[in-house]
């Protein structure tokens, strides 16, 4: 079966569908997302996310093989992802015509408590800013539409919101 697959590379009927059932029925919306990661020896690793395996490794500066991105680059590689999908998206549901989109990412990490070089409370072990830079080609937008579809895909991205929200987070270690 061959999805109805618009010039913007999704299938924006099937979209529509679920903005409608969700409209509907609130409690479609709330979905469970899963991964299996599992240790490959060294620093290298994958993850299992629905039928995809994605590999990870930290790179020969931090005594990996530098055979994959390593996680904290995975996040930035996701957050702009995110971001694309919501423009592509989002223009379409406004009719905005997009022909390209790029975003660069940087984020500042500080590895001392990571190493064990400092403790977590004074050398925060995450990102503590991340910045990205978008460019997009659509010609026939004008600077506010342009401008009001940044702001909604900025305030409405899964991976964004993860990223600057406290969530709730359990790890448990399973008992054998």
């Amino acid at each position: 079966m061959t999805a109805n697959v618009s010039k913007e590379g999704f299938d924006q009927a099937t979209l529509m569908g679920l903005i409608n059932e969700i409209k509907e029925k609130p409690e479609v919306g709330k979905t469970v997302w899963k991964a299996q990661t599992q240790w490959l020896g060294g620093f290298r690793s994958q993850a299992r996310i629905g039928d995809h395996t994605v590999s990870m490794d930290e790179p020969q500066v931090l005594g990996g093989t530098g055979t994959a991105p390593n996680m904290v680059e995975m996040v930035l590689g996701s957050y702009g992802c995110c971001l694309s999908t919501g423009y592509v998206a989002q223009a379409a549901l406004r009719g905005i015509e997009l022909e390209d989109v790029q975003i660069e990412l940087e984020g500042d990490l500080d590895l001392r408590s990571f190493l064990g070089l400092a403790d977590p409370d004074q050398s925060w072990p995450g990102y503590t800013n991340v910045r990205a830079k978008v460019t997009l080609k659509a010609p026939k937008a004008t600077p506010e539409q342009l401008q009001a579809l940044h702001d909604a895909v900025v305030k409405t991205s899964p991976v964004g919101s993860i990223l600057c929200r406290p969530i709730n987070v359990t790890t448990e270690l399973a008992k054998e």
